[in-house]
């Protein structure tokens, strides 16, 4: 799993740092701010959450596996 989060669209809700606070952050002007692209394992509930929390669909989830090259 790997996630982006675009800046632009982010409204600055929170709710992806209320869902998954190892994950995600927030800067000085309220906008998301991922403290990782590729989230442990165990992480990934609370960061499918936060994606389906997202009033702005700021967040979003790439499901391909990444080569080990």
């Amino acid at each position: 799993m790997r996630i982006t989060a675009d800046r632009e669209r982010c409204v600055g809700a929170g709710q992806c740092v209320l869902a998954a606070p190892g994950v995600f952050d927030q800067d000085d002007d309220g906008l998301v701010a991922p403290l990782t692209a590729r989230p442990a394992g165990e992480e990934e509930p609370a960061v499918r959450q936060a994606v389906g929390l997202c009033p702005s669909s700021a967040i979003r989830i790439d499901e391909q596996p990444t080569s080990s090259l």
